[in-house]
């Protein structure tokens, strides 16, 4: 009993004392030990509140974003998220490889003069890929403006796209698109919009017009890294083509909740070995 009540006291002298000597608590993993040592006080924690599903699906995008050094190539975050979104609720409805899990962002709010296309490899969160890419001519000159489906518009198309098969064409090596969004790219394999190297896409070009070369709708890219580039995204990847915000668009697989809901899925059967 005498040695109970000399614990007891000797805990509460030492917590008296530590205002005295500027300790605190909390912060001080000595006092901590030497309470632990002298007593056989247990402590208790707070149970943190759980995290939301939403705030994980942010996490997750946020941790790529920054790993992959995606700020300082000038890639801007809410386009990364959009295409990211996107990726998911495809996934979700299986129209993408499950092999690869490989994202294609063109940004075409940027001049032509910009590097504007970015490839990312989510799994491992690096930029496989960041290079010039061309607009369609009926789009604009240094910036693209105007948009469309239609074909002999010459002009690019907005929204997701699944990539297809490769060819040899007119162009070399080039590979088919297949547009998702109903209303603004679903004419792409019809339109014959597909990923090519074109020798307009170049420092040099820019150099001497001061924009790049336009394409018919395509987005197409330096040749030197056309094959390289085609190889990485091919077999069922997603390509998110993202325009300037006074045109309208609108994708059903922009809806952030069925994503987030497709990326818990998703985590929960990777933790289950599945």
């Amino acid at each position: 009993m005498r040695k109970r009540i000399f614990r007891g006291a000797s805990v509460a002298l030492l917590t008296l004392s530590l205002p005295a000597i500027g300790w605190s608590l909390s912060d001080s993993t000595d006092v901590k030990a030497a309470i632990a040592k002298d007593t056989t006080v247990v402590e208790t924690s707070v149970a943190a509140e759980p995290v939301s599903a939403e705030a994980l699906f942010n996490k997750h995008i946020s941790e790529i974003y920054y790993s992959a050094d995606l700020d300082a190539s000038g890639l801007d975050y809410g386009v990364f998220k959009k295409a990211v979104t996107g990726y998911y609720n495809l996934k979700n409805s299986s129209l993408v490889s499950s092999a690869k899990e490989v994202i294609s962002i063109v940004d075409f709010t940027r001049a032509s003069t910009k590097k504007r296309l970015w490839i990312v490899d989510l799994a491992s969160k690096k930029v496989l890929f960041n290079t010039l890419v061309a607009h369609g001519q009926g789009s604009g000159d240094n910036y693209a403006t105007s948009f469309s489906n239609l074909a002999n518009s010459h002009q690019s198309s907005l929204g997701f796209y699944i990539t297809s098969n490769t060819y040899f064409g007119k162009h070399g090596l080039s590979l088919k698109l297949n547009g998702m969004d109903n209303g603004y790219n679903t004419n792409a394999l019809n339109r014959a919009v597909v990923v090519h190297g074109a020798e307009y896409v170049s420092q040099s070009f820019i150099n001497q017009h001061g924009r790049l070369g336009r394409s018919h709708g395509c987005p197409a890219l330096p040749v030197e890294l056309t094959p390289a580039i085609i190889d990485a995204i091919k077999g069922g990847t997603t390509l998110f083509i993202n325009g300037p915000a006074t045109k309208t668009y609108a994708s059903a697989f922009l809806d952030e909740k069925l994503a987030v809901d497709s990326f818990n899925k998703n985590e929960a059967q990777l933790n289950a070995g599945l």
